[in-house]
């Protein structure tokens, strides 16, 4: 059923279901990758938080979660200017630190966080998003965990809003007429 959301529609993408199940991979595979390791978990606000969520219940390791958060939307268009809404304090030095982001388009927001992140000193940075858009991705580096890529469409749902309202839909769903 297609939900509206202020001024738009936006039709069904990607089920309930196969998202749970993508994510009980990911969280398999980071299990797998890091037995041993100190991990931070950091989510960043406020679209990753279910991705977040559901994601630390998959990964059967001690870890460690924090959050942080950065702004560079403003409706459905990127402003292409990252801002840092919330501060962050945690001791990352040593660690192993998993960014947890609810998409990664441009690549932007995710290249300024690296270089914010690297200056925590932590022993290794891995990136884990929800979604990824190849076609609008502008940088070169390696995005880890990845769990679905998706044409370059405005979506909502499962953290993912449009002018802060569509993030509590169990499932994701894309503006009706997109590009």
């Amino acid at each position: 059923m297609n939900q509206f959301i202020h001024d738009k529609e936006f039709e069904p993408f990607v089920s309930e279901s196969k998202i749970q199940e993508r994510v009980k991979v990911l969280g398999a595979q980071i299990t797998q990758d890091f037995q041993g390791k100190k991990l931070v978990l950091l989510g960043i606000l406020k679209g990753s938080y279910m991705f977040l969520s559901d994601l630390c219940r998959a990964i059967e390791l001690p870890l460690e979660i924090s959050f942080l958060r950065i702004s560079s939307y403003e409706g459905t268009q990127t402003t292409g200017e990252v801002k840092q809404v919330a501060g962050f304090h945690d001791d990352l030095s040593g660690k192993t630190v998993i960014i947890v982001e609810d998409i990664v388009d441009t690549g932007i927001s995710m290249d300024y966080l690296l270089k914010e992140i690297k200056k925590y000193q932590p022993a290794d940075v891995k990136i884990a998003t929800f979604l990824y858009k190849p076609d609008a991705f502008r940088f070169k580096y390696s995005l880890d965990y990845v769990g679905f890529e998706i044409p370059n469409k405005f979506v909502v749902g499962y953290g993912l809003d449009y002018n802060d309202l569509g993030r509590n839909l169990p499932e994701l769903y894309q503006l009706v007429n997109s590009q």
